[in-house]
């Protein structure tokens, strides 16, 4: 089946003396979804809401630094990327720009309305873009936040090296598993995140006054 609503996950944006631009692994998701639109054209064409979502604000920026401007956030550079691609001609394209986390992309996105009216199922999936070890972590916080499993959800995964310890992403997973047990709303799922942040956080400090 063919995904004609993409969520596309960003990978960070770098600021320095030049201003401000995606990492390479940011470059390489975006350029995937436009692989995939091309792949897969004639479905986009016939499709009544075709859409591509690129989601992120600044997750890696150091702490304390203040936000890039408006137009150089993750989404937003993505989503420019993709229109010198041409591929605003086969969907619409929504960025949001407010997340952190990949918790956070999902529920804002919902917030925002980005996905719009569409129904997914397994005959018309989402489709989601991001390095495969990333993909189990989003399938499961989709789950949480859209209520979608299995063949409603289609992969799109992205070639080329994007190393990542796979100790610490088993841990994010399991961690995903446990702190948001029973939460199903975006609303509760963010009140969560911003609950295990804080105690994260407290935990650092403490550790980090012996």
């Amino acid at each position: 089946m063919t995904a004609t609503v993409l969520l596309v996950f960003g990978r960070g944006v770098v600021g320095d003396d030049g201003g401000y631009r995606l990492t390479a692994e940011s470059v390489a998701r975006t350029h995937a979804a436009v692989a995939y639109v091309h792949a897969h054209e004639a479905g986009f064409r016939a499709a009544t809401d075709a859409r591509v979502v690129f989601t992120g604000g600044w997750p890696h920026g150091p702490a304390g630094a203040p936000d890039p401007p408006a137009e150089y956030r993750e989404g937003e550079l993505m989503r420019a990327l993709a229109r010198e691609a041409g591929l605003d001609a086969y969907a619409r394209l929504d960025a949001e720009t407010r997340s952190r986390t990949t918790l956070q992309n999902l529920a804002l996105t919902v917030q925002d309305g980005l996905l719009g009216a569409a129904r997914f199922t397994p005959a018309h999936p989402l489709g989601l873009v991001s390095h495969p070890w990333h993909l189990p972590r989003i399938r499961l916080l989709a789950g949480r936040v859209l209520g979608l499993r299995g063949a409603a959800l289609l992969d799109v995964p992205v070639t080329g090296p994007d190393p990542v310890p796979a100790r610490r992403e088993r841990a994010a997973r399991v961690a995903c598993r446990l702190g948001y047990l029973g939460l199903r709303t975006p609303e509760a799922l963010l009140r969560r995140e911003r609950g295990l942040t804080r105690a994260a956080h407290r935990v650092e400090r403490l550790l980090g006054g012996r």
